[in-house]
């Protein structure tokens, strides 16, 4: 069964979509990008209000792959609690050298997401390294929204081979990148864990604006409609 995952900015907005009764409460701060990090304050928060009622997760911010810089990150949004971290692999730097000084983290049981870009020719031979490491789990995104949807940045082969993969190396398995209500019922084939929402969540899916109940009443009646 396809979970839902919808990404929230705010204590308010992980309340509403906690009493919606989605399956992950995903913090990120999306005026500061792609994948842009919450304020911590505003982490722990959450996690003091939610932890143990839905699993949590959150982004570290759009960083470049530098391995120390990214080890930093994750280790201080740790510290607040939430279930998973989310961690994106951008374009350029050093992705490996990255995987390799995380897996130090992940034995120490950090539950670790890696996010790879549909729009940004993603390497999916990291996932093999990925699960070597003892990551989580695996999700694709997009990087620049304005492009569209997954589904129309990337082919339905390629979103296939991805999620065999994921599938293949008992890595959880997210799909996410401006997700429409329409998108729904072409990514349920592919059997994800989860798909992940912002855009189709807010006020006139303005990634930016805020959460709408409706909108996310919406959504969760789709998954569940179309699952």
């Amino acid at each position: 069964m396809t979970g839902m995952l919808a990404s929230v900015n705010s204590l308010a907005e992980a309340l509403l979509v906690l009493d919606a009764e989605v399956d992950i409460i995903d913090l990120k701060q999306p005026s500061a990008g792609a994948l842009g990090a919450l304020d911590i304050a505003v982490v722990k928060a959450i996690v003091a209000q939610c932890h143990g009622l839905r699993p949590i997760s959150a982004t570290i911010g759009d960083l470049p792959m530098q391995p120390e810089r990214i080890v930093n990150a994750v280790t201080v949004m740790a510290k607040t609690g939430v279930d998973y971290i989310k961690i994106g692999f951008f374009p350029g730097g050093d992705p490996l050298g990255c995987i390799e000084k995380l897996a130090e983290l992940a034995q120490e049981k950090f539950a670790l997401i890696a996010v790879l870009f549909a729009d940004q020719q993603p390497d999916f031979s990291l996932v093999s390294a990925l699960k070597q490491s003892g990551f989580k789990g695996v999700m694709l995104d997009t990087m620049a929204k304005a492009n569209g949807s997954l589904t129309q940045v990337m082919n339905p082969t390629d979103i296939a081979r991805f999620v065999t993969l994921a599938k293949q190396h008992q890595l959880i398995c997210g799909l996410a990148g401006s997700l429409r209500r329409e998108d729904i019922a072409d990514l349920l084939l592919y059997q994800p864990d989860y798909l992940g929402f912002r855009g189709a969540l807010c006020e006139q899916h303005n990634r930016v604006g805020a959460v709408a109940k409706t909108a996310v009443a919406h959504i969760k009646q789709a998954i569940n409609s179309a699952g």
